[in-house]
């Protein structure tokens, strides 16, 4: 076996140039390390960290990690050990070597290479001068229940395996592949649904949701970054995030699934700059959108070592599979689009928003965030219902605080934002392009035509131990107004894939059907053994429906274990 990889990691080798040190693949945006840099950039230990546009390379987050060694005393106990585990997975990333990593395929096997409590454990790995090679196997059961008024009683188990190839060749050219496959072990038709809808990775797999037995997934791509970092280029699919936002984001999240992409990372100094031109899954009204792209610039300047602006736009296209005109990384794409030489101006759907975060004192940050959909200075304001495209003005906005150390309990984090969006916003017109993809947000979860208070806390008890707490209280309006054949007369705006009839009314902040949300999730993450992991989540809904007169109640509960090497 471990002559097959050498020979395998040769011939890679055959086509590259140069001298291996950095590791140029990105480390993925649900690695916890983020949330551990985050909290020390707050505390003014590693203040290049930006959380608004992720991933980064594991070349970075090696640097943060050695910066943040250099301030072991000003750690907590709790952060030292957490700093301790993060520099044995991030080894050959800060310290460029491997002597620690047990791996499975090599001589003198003993337990440790499976059992091992302190060192990055790896099915293989290997490097030299010249490239870098690592494979991890993944492997997870989960169980899952419901019970509740609108989303049933169902029961559902899972199990998936999958591996994760990696490495880096020649100091500039990077590499990901991570595949698994997945099959339901228990339940029926209806459990499916239930996972399908309380899991985006689920959602967004055509063989799960259709055939209701198996899933497969993966993730992998292909990037060059040069030695100083200053340009790099990624083709492939990968997950992304960009914003702010402390509990959820608006520009680009987690909701959805990843997508493919090319994209273009500049850097000089405080300034930094992205251009991304990707390819989505739509639906409009059960009719699949084959051509659904999005296009993509983002600004980013680092004013100074408290303060972080940025600025945002991007465009969905669905009447053309590719097109130069958003394809150009140096345009202002909302002016492009009106350009186009197209006789229908919104016939795509343009955003743009404006961000900035700022740490006033250590342990203590705020963001805020203006999203804004479909401008129009001519009827800015306009409230006639004569006018025909007085509702064309969307607007969503963000405002969050990021309090760590919190009650001076060390790796207690408290989060808390508020967050608005217009009836319509992210919607489209024509329902093709919405800013979704697989009928999920890429922005923010909150539906358009609602409000969120939310307040997050994140504990870390232990290096190994984790608690995470959400609550949240949504308002929103919606639902449409038929006629007696069907058909609609009105909507009122509170449906990200329904943006059509947005004209017809004065659309009025929560107009329509109004409800209310209460929404607890708990989370706990337990590590008995490095890289074994125990997952438990819980969530309760309750529903105030006003309109109807009633209250339901959802609940649903996740027990997941999972090993990653």
């Amino acid at each position: 076996m471990k002559r097959y990889i050498r020979v395998i990691i040769f011939t890679f080798i055959l086509f590259a140039g140069g001298n291996a040190i950095a590791q140029v693949e990105l480390v993925p945006v649900g690695n916890s390390v983020y949330d551990f840099l985050k909290r020390m950039q707050v505390k003014g230990i590693v203040t290049e960290f930006n959380s608004a546009m992720l991933p980064i390379s594991r070349d970075e987050v090696g640097a943060m990690l050695l910066k943040v060694e250099t301030a072991r005393q000003k750690l907590s106990g709790v952060d030292r050990d957490m700093l301790e585990d993060y520099m044995a997975e991030f080894e050959y990333d800060a310290r460029r070597t491997i002597k620690n990593n047990p791996q499975l395929f090599q001589g003198n096997f003993n337990s440790d290479y499976v059992f091992g409590n302190k060192k990055q454990k790896h099915v293989y790995d290997y490097a030299d001068s010249s490239a870098s090679f690592f494979l991890d196997a993944t492997g997870m059961l989960t169980y899952r229940q419901s019970r509740g008024d609108s989303i049933g009683s169902n029961q559902i188990s899972l199990g998936e395996i999958g591996f994760r190839a990696r490495g880096t060749f020649y100091n500039t050219v990077g590499y990901y592949l991570r595949v698994s496959n997945g099959q339901k072990l228990k339940g029926d038709v209806s459990d499916v649904l239930f996972a399908a809808n309380t899991d985006p990775k689920l959602k967004g797999n055509t063989k799960f949701v259709n055939e209701k037995k198996n899933f497969d997934t993966y993730e992998g791509y292909l990037r060059y970054q040069t030695k100083t970092n200053w340009l790099a280029v990624t083709v492939g699919k990968e997950a992304l995030t960009n914003g702010f936002g402390y509990i959820d984001k608006m520009f680009l999240s987690t909701n959805t699934v990843p997508f493919s992409f090319i994209k273009l990372d500049l850097k000089y100094k405080a300034l930094s700059y992205t251009f991304l031109y990707g390819s989505l899954k739509g639906d409009s009204l059960g009719v699949d959108i084959p051509n659904k792209t999005i296009a993509m610039h983002r600004v980013d300047l680092h004013a100074a070592e408290n303060f972080r602006l940025g600025i945002y736009e991007s465009i969905i296209i669905s009447s053309t599979p590719f097109s130069f005109t958003y394809l150009n990384p140096v345009s202002f794409l909302i002016s492009a689009d009106l350009n186009s030489g197209t006789d229908e101006t919104t016939k795509n759907n343009a955003l743009m928003g404006i961000d900035f975060e700022y740490v006033p004192v250590k342990t203590l940050a705020f963001q805020g965030t203006l999203l804004i959909d479909d401008l129009n200075l001519a009827t800015l304001g306009s409230h006639k219902q004569s006018d025909l495209y007085g509702d064309e003005n969307k607007f969503g906005y963000q405002i969050g605080a990021y309090w760590t150390d919190a009650f001076t309990l060390p790796a207690l984090t408290l989060s808390m934002e508020y967050t608005r969006l217009d009836p319509f916003t992210y919607s489209h017109r024509s329902n093709k392009n919405g800013y979704t993809n697989w009928d999920m947000p890429l922005g923010h979860k909150l539906q358009p035509n609602s409000d969120e208070v939310a307040m997050r806390l994140n504990w870390a008890v232990t290096n190994r131990i984790k608690l995470d707490f959400i609550y949240q209280h949504q308002r929103s309006g919606g639902g449409y107004l038929l006629d007696s054949l069907g058909k609609v007369i009105y909507n009122y705006g509170g449906d990200i894939n329904r943006g059509d009839h947005d004209y017809v009314l004065d659309n009025k902040f929560l107009m329509g059907n109004k409800l209310d949300r209460d929404i607890f999730t708990l989370g706990i993450l337990v590590e008995p053994i490095k890289q074994y992991y125990l997952e438990f989540k819980a969530n309760y809904n309750i529903q105030n429906l006003w309109y109807a007169g009633k209250t339901t109640r959802d609940f649903y509960f996740f027990m997941t274990g999972y090993v990653d090497f």
